[in-house]
């Protein structure tokens, strides 16, 4: 069973910034496709950013030029660092792992997920 476990969300104040982790419990990480997603309160879960086995990465257009995504394949691990925070980004934060060469959009293409972690952001 492959586990994910984020750290780093907090509460921060709009154009603040927050770096998320994510540890992945796999010798293989870099054979998943790797997303970060949000959701909050009242809403569906979303797609932020992912990145693709090859290193390639996609964004959602509300976090583009703002929020970016890198990996440490030595250390398992996925890191979203966000600039620039407004309300509107405050969520919890999930990363997923998805046994696909690019980082699906939908929720549901995930295999495997953390347990989240809660970002503020006051205006």
């Amino acid at each position: 069973q492959v586990q994910l476990v984020e750290s780093g969300g907090g509460l921060v104040q709009a154009g603040g910034s927050l770096r998320l982790s994510c540890v992945v419990s796999e010798r293989t990480f870099s054979s998943y496709a790797m997303g970060w997603f949000r959701q909050a309160p009242g809403k569906e879960r979303e797609f932020v950013l992912g990145i693709s086995r090859g290193g390639s990465t996609s964004y959602a257009d509300s976090v583009k030029d703002r929020f970016t995504i890198s990996r440490d394949i030595a250390k398992s691990t996925v890191n979203l660092q966000m600039d620039s925070l407004k309300p509107e980004d405050t969520a919890v934060y999930y990363c997923a792992a998805a046994r696909t060469r690019q980082p699906p959009r939908s929720p549901e293409a995930y295999d495997y997920w953390g347990q989240g972690t809660q970002v503020t952001v006051s205006s």
